[in-house]
Parts: C-alpha cells; structure tokens; sequence
C-alpha cells in the first residue's frame, strides 16, 4: 500500500486544526521581510511535530528538514508567510486586529496547508526518499523574501539536480478545490518605472511663457499605450500600466516637473528587455518633441515564473491520482502577476499550482479576488492542499 494513502481523508480529518491554526496568523498579519510573531508561531508548530526549526539569519524565515538521512533525492516545499498593507473589510469574525495590514494574499492559508502537509508527512516520514525541506519565507510580496533565503542557505548541502521545489497558491478567482497550472512561462516577470518630466513654471494664464509638463506626460502615457500595442507580438506579451500620476499643488500654477510611474510585465527575458528599452525611448522621444527633458528610472522586481515541463506533469498525474481528473485545470496562458518562487525555480526545476478558494455559488466576475480588502478564501480546500504538500512530498519522486 502506497505511503501516501488516505492523505486527502487525513488532512480533512485535520482541518479544524489546520483552519484554526490559520485565523491565528490572519488575525495579526506582519509585513515585508520581520515577521516575529508569525515566525514563532511556525517554530513553536515544527516543534511540536518533533521537528528542529531552523530561523532565517538575515528575515524572519524557517526551515525544517524531514528525512534528513535519507540519500534519495530532495524536494523543497514553500509557503510564504507574509501579509498586505491594507485596512480589512472583508467582516468576517477573525478578521486583522491591526489597522492597515490584511492578509489578502491568502499566505496565511499557505502557511497553515505547509503545516498540514508537515503533520501527515512526519507520520509516513519512514517512506520518504529523500530529504524534504519545509520553507516558510518572508517577503513575497515585493521585498524578495526567496533570495534572501537562498543567500541564507536555502539549497546548501542539495545536488540541484536531484533537488525538485513545489509550491501552492491559494486564489479565489478559481472554484474552491480546483488545481490550476501551467507548464513553461506561468507568471509574468515584474518590474517598475518612473518618469519625471521637467519642465518650466509659471502661471495657468500665461502658459506660452511656460513650459508645462502636464499635458507632456499625458502625451507619454497615451504613447506607451500606442508603443506597446504596436511593437510586442501577441504571442510574446507585455503588460504596461502607468499606475500613478501627480504634478502641480493648485488650481493656478504650472508646475516645473510632472512625476509618473508604473509596471511593466513580460513572459520572457527578450520582450522584458524589449520593453525597458521601448518605456525609455518613449519617454525621451514624446518629452524632447515639446523641448523638454524626460527622466527615467526603472526598479527590476521579480524574474518570469517558468515551471519545469517534467515536474509539472509529474505534479498533474499526482494531482489527478489524489482528487481526481476534473480537480486539474490547464491554465491556458500565464497569469501575469509575479513571484519571486521564481528564484528557486531558477535554481531548481520545480513548479507552483494555484489552489481554487472561490465559495460555490459565487460570480467570478464579481466575487472579491486576492489583493482586495473584501477576499474571503474557503477553508475546506486548505485539506487539499496540506494533503498535495503531503503527496508531492512522498510520490513526486516514485519513479526515480
């Protein structure tokens, strides 16, 4: 009889913990790279498994080792445990107590799953392979959290090319339950720009003895729309929003500068430099055709997501063995959001698959998405994901 049997019934047996477990970190969310109260609460969990945590040395980050003598070879399984700098509406009754911090993300529905998973893989740890490394990272949301992680030592002591990695992410754009994934580019790269215009005060009345920078980087906004449309192939996409416009203080006054900034996101490495080059000629180009000056700086944020092709099949007859065939979806184009899972999968083949969280009953197309202050995750998924930790874990490597 396989290891890796009854998991799913398992983990939905262990579901109270597991959701209780997460409303304790929803309830005070932490951000960016220090999260001590959630880190302690993560130690303090692997201990009580019979686990030795191990703490981050420059972020709050955990690692725990199962299987550690074991010579096959290693899997690495992630969860991000960081929140969002927004105030919650969402009304449920464990709601954040602290103002202007939410976990919209869902990463403490991560955290708890990776937990989950960590309990039904300590008690089959006898037929584990190999090693399997447990990561509770800090930081995804725009400060990096997996680099830090592996410049602390993530893979040290693991052959990369017996080392696999595997993450889940919870969505409430998909059904609850459902398993979606892609092989190849799966999440778009991420990188920021600003622009500031410089022109020349004066007064609204007299705007020929001026030189106004406003309707100047109206025009840029407007031409980076025509550019991107024009120059990137369908088949290679870029994303370009210029998300945050200001420049003047009243009513009368032309400013001297004009200030804007955005994102931009690509699937591969070509259209990524492609695009840098095409903000900046842009910016240049519509700034000196009204005799002024164009500044750009660009803020490089996160690589291209690429999944594994063998490990991403691997993952899918995995996932179609545990919940059945209809539970796994194809994504059919990447999403373009960012991650920085994309460092490890730079480093080690591996794969992320979008766990569905949207409550049955409920319009997609108006029901609150990750990143809202209104999200609401259904928890009866998080037992499936604690039991597809638990399979990658004990199966993903049968046939080697």
């Amino acid at each position: 009889m396989p290891a890796s049997t009854d998991l799913l019934g398992d983990a939905r047996a262990n579901l109270p913990e597991i959701v209780a477990f997460r409303r304790r970190i929803h309830r005070r969310p932490e951000l960016a790279l220090q999260l001590p109260e959630t880190q302690q609460l993560v130690v303090d969990e692997l201990e009580r498994l019979g686990l030795r945590p191990r703490r981050g040395t420059t972020t709050t980050s955990v690692t725990a080792v199962l299987g550690a003598d074991k010579p096959g070879p290693a899997i690495v399984l992630r969860a991000d445990m960081d929140a969002l700098p927004l105030t919650e509406r969402s009304g449920l009754d464990f709601a954040s107590e602290i103002d202007g911090r939410m976990h919209a993300c869902g990463h403490d529905t991560h955290v708890s799953m990776l937990l989950g998973g960590a309990r039904l893989i300590v008690e089959r740890q006898d037929a584990l392979r190999g090693p399997v490394v447990l990561m509770f990272q800090p930081g995804e949301e725009g400060f990096h959290g997996a680099r830090f992680m592996l410049e602390d030592g993530l893979l040290d002591g693991l052959d990369p090319k017996r080392t696999r990695a595997f993450a889940i992410h919870i969505d409430a754009e998909y059904a609850s339950g459902e398993i979606h994934t892609r092989p190849g580019p799966m999440m778009a790269s991420a990188d920021n720009f600003r622009i500031t215009v410089r022109g020349r005060g004066g007064h609204a009345s007299a705007p020929h003895l001026a030189l106004d920078p406003i309707p100047i980087a109206a025009s840029i906004v407007l031409a980076l729309e025509v550019a991107v449309t024009r120059e990137t192939d369908v088949f290679d996409p870029a994303v370009v929003t210029v998300a945050h416009l200001i420049a003047g203080t009243t009513h009368n006054i032309i400013p001297d500068s004009a200030f804007l900034e955005g994102t931009y996101r690509t699937t591969s490495d070509r259209r990524r430099a492609a695009i840098s080059e095409l903000i900046g000629r842009v910016a240049a180009g519509v700034a000196a055709a009204h005799g002024t000056t164009a500044d750009v700086v660009f803020e490089p944020v996160y690589p291209t997501t690429v999944t594994d092709v063998t490990v991403s099949e691997r993952v899918r007859a995995l996932t179609t063995e545990l919940l059945g065939e209809a539970a796994y979806v194809p994504m059919p184009a990447p999403n373009m959001g960012a991650e920085d899972w994309s460092y490890v999968l730079q480093k080690v083949p591996g794969v992320m698959v979008f766990l569905g969280a949207r409550p049955a009953g409920e319009d997609p197309a108006t029901f609150p998405n990750n990143h809202s202050d209104r999200v609401v995750f259904d928890e009866a998924p998080m037992a499936v994901g604690a039991a597809l930790y638990a399979k990658v874990a004990l199966d993903l490597w049968a046939d080697a």
